[in-house]
């Protein structure tokens, strides 16, 4: 299968960028597609994390309010996972730990990869590279995490596991990413716990 792109053009470029790409693509049947003209929206890879704690069987989501969410219905304050834009140069593995330290004030242990995926590949370009890895979820400070001058205003909700998982059920996660990792975490938690509880705790650290 081939495709040709014949224009690409920046189209807006602020907080987020949009592409303007004309192009034409194969054909199932044989030939070439006519031109196409599509906006793809720009927003760089993310990286989400899924912090367990195998030693209390719990789960730690974060909490905070989301723009693309005003207007549908759901209320615009979601559950999700720990997550972060991946910076020029970093690695995945880097911003994993980047963001938890932000979010959730506390330190992983072993990163295990969930899946990489494409967010919504009919407009966007973006990818998620989903992690679960051990935490130490033991006097985790529940409020007052992120940036607020980058508008962030994050709490925690440490769970315990059968309750996270429950979430799926009743509603309780309403973002792609949160329901992905907790799926996965469903057919994963007691490889999880079998491989982490022998192992030391991974330290909380307190304040950044």
């Amino acid at each position: 299968m081939d495709y040709e792109i014949l224009a690409r053009e920046v189209v807006y470029n602020g907080f987020f960028r949009m592409t303007r790409l004309t192009l034409r693509h194969a054909l199932f049947q044989g030939g070439m597609s006519e031109t196409l003209v599509r906006e793809r929206f720009e927003r760089g890879d993310a990286v989400g994390v899924l912090p367990y704690d195998p030693w209390e069987d719990r789960v730690v989501l974060v909490e905070q309010f989301r723009v693309g969410a005003l207007d549908t219905g759901m209320g615009p304050w979601l559950l999700e996972t720990v997550a972060g834009i991946v910076e020029p140069g970093e690695s995945m593995e880097a911003v994993a730990r980047r963001e938890t330290r932000e979010e959730a004030d506390c330190q992983l242990g072993e990163l295990v990869p969930i899946m990489r995926y494409l967010v919504s590949p009919g407009g966007t370009s973006q990818t998620v590279h989903l992690f679960c890895a051990p935490i130490d979820s033991r006097d985790l400070r529940l409020e007052g995490h992120g940036h607020p001058e980058e508008g962030e205003d994050i709490r925690l909700h440490v769970l315990p596991s059968q309750e996270a998982i429950g979430l799926l059920d009743n509603g309780g996660v309403e973002a792609a990413m949160p329901i992905i990792a907790l799926q996965w975490f469903a057919l994963n938690r007691e490889r999880l716990r079998d491989r982490w509880q022998g192992a030391p705790r991974a330290p909380y650290n307190g304040p950044a």
